[in-house]
């Protein structure tokens, strides 16, 4: 088939790499100039300094992202180079928190429950009783449950120390707004599910490098077209195929941002196009925020976790000398973060001093993803990946069992090229009768 992909992201990126390996002939439609969509690199020029390559955003990979881990080492990545590996830890300046050994799960957990520091014996007898409960249940619960209720019984410590982390980087929503039932999925799959699914996996080159780079060298060595810089401004269906700027193709998809994919959606002249658009469009989003900054300074870890509230808002600190960057460069990582640019600099400042004993570090970049992720709610209804008949879907954002990650985003896109022939209702539309 003839196929258009309009996004050129992880998810993007993912698809058109299976589809050519299916035979197919994919052209990629992406906006900007540069591919990998919200996990990019980004080139800064500090007044008075050498420029820097850098990233539109701090990420983290964990070891159970098995789709995108193997896409990397299919385009010939060496993952032992291009990611530092490390022990599920959360260690805060003052000492507290928890890190897993290497130990076979759920061992590991278990150990690290028993050495944290700052809990008390009954915090840990706690944990345990209730994870082992969660375990029994099938890490599932009610779709209408918050973070927040869920783990309310874990006691404040705890929740302070481990859950409110941990939920803010895995599904980039508060844990009061945060859904349950994706989180147990989070954690059944990254604690439970296998030998160092947990582990941090931290990049120790730019975003571009670490999968867009190599996917667009891939596509161009097996014929695909890559259009960078064109932005789509129509679909519409057409005789059994579709249209995209007036060029025909036997199947179009969306892998461009929820809002794009909407508005494109909104026009392509089906009344299931048109349902899947307002789903898509009502999603919520949360911003995140990377504040970059230099200080001559070594920390004595790559991960730091900190103490968050309304005038602390950073989360971790990454400190990325030890993942091969320039000396002294800190990458402040701000989830779920407020929009104010000025403000969320000059907190995080404060809050590196206050924490840190760092009060010389300068700001460098302040990155503000506006609509980095959608907001991860309980009971949240994802649009389908089918959006009208040879028309789909892909990214973080449709449905499946994951939050916005980047695990997600190239899972969907797997899937997007593997589908049969997108007939099949979307699952944003009523379910047929039987």
């Amino acid at each position: 088939m003839k196929l258009a992909i309009v996004g050129a992201g992880w998810a993007g990126l993912a698809c058109a790499i299976e589809s050519v390996r299916a035979g197919h002939r994919v052209t990629l439609f992406e906006a900007s100039r540069t591919l990998g969509g919200r996990a990019r690199a980004l080139e800064v020029h500090p007044v008075g300094q050498s420029p820097l390559l850098l990233d539109n955003g701090q990420h983290i990979l964990i070891g159970a992202y098995a789709a995108t881990l193997g896409l990397m080492q299919e385009l010939g990545i060496d993952l032992g180079k291009a990611l530092h590996r490390m022990p599920l830890v959360l260690r805060f300046p003052d000492g507290g928190g928890i890190e897993t050994p290497r130990l076979p799960p759920p061992l590991d957990l278990l150990a690290g429950i028993f050495r944290a520091t700052g809990w008390s014996w009954g915090d840990k007898a706690r944990l345990i009783r209730i994870a082992a409960g969660w375990r029994r249940q099938g890490f599932r619960c009610a779709p209408e449950t918050t973070v927040a209720e869920l783990c309310a019984p874990l006691g404040a410590r705890v929740v302070r120390d481990l859950v409110e982390p941990l939920c803010v980087s895995a599904l980039n929503t508060p844990i009061e707004r945060a859904s349950g039932a994706v989180f147990l999925r989070v954690l059944h799959d990254a604690l439970f599910a296998g030998a160092g699914g947990a582990d941090l996996l931290l990049p120790r080159v730019d975003l571009g490098a670490l999968l867009p780079d190599p996917a667009s060298t891939w596509l161009e060595a097996h014929g695909a077209r890559l259009r960078t810089g064109t932005r789509v401004q129509a679909i519409a269906a057409a005789e059994g195929s579709w249209e995209v700027d007036e060029e025909r193709f036997d199947r179009v998809i969306l892998a461009c941002p929820p809002w794009e994919a909407a508005r494109l959606a909104a026009a392509a002249g089906s009344a299931s196009a048109e349902a899947w658009s307002a789903r898509a469009d009502a999603l919520e989003h949360e911003a995140i925020a990377t504040v970059y900054a230099r200080g001559g300074v070594r920390l004595p870890a790559p991960l730091i976790a900190l103490r968050t509230n309304a005038e602390a808002p950073a989360q971790f600190v990454f400190d990325r000398s030890w993942l091969g960057g320039p000396d002294g460069l800190l990458a402040f990582v701000v989830s779920a973060s407020p929009s104010d640019r000025e403000l969320l600099q000059q907190q995080v400042m404060r809050q590196a001093a206050d924490q840190l004993g760092l009060r010389e570090l300068q700001p460098v970049k302040t990155v503000v993803e506006r609509r980095a992720t959608f907001a991860c709610t309980p009971g949240l209804v994802r649009p389908g990946a089918v959006v009208a008949p040879g028309l789909l879907a892909c990214g973080d954002y449709v449905d499946g069992p994951y939050p916005a990650t980047l695990e997600g985003a190239v899972r969907s896109g797997l899937a997007a090229a593997r589908h049969p022939q997108g007939q099949q209702p979307s699952r944003c539309g009523p379910e047929p009768s039987r």
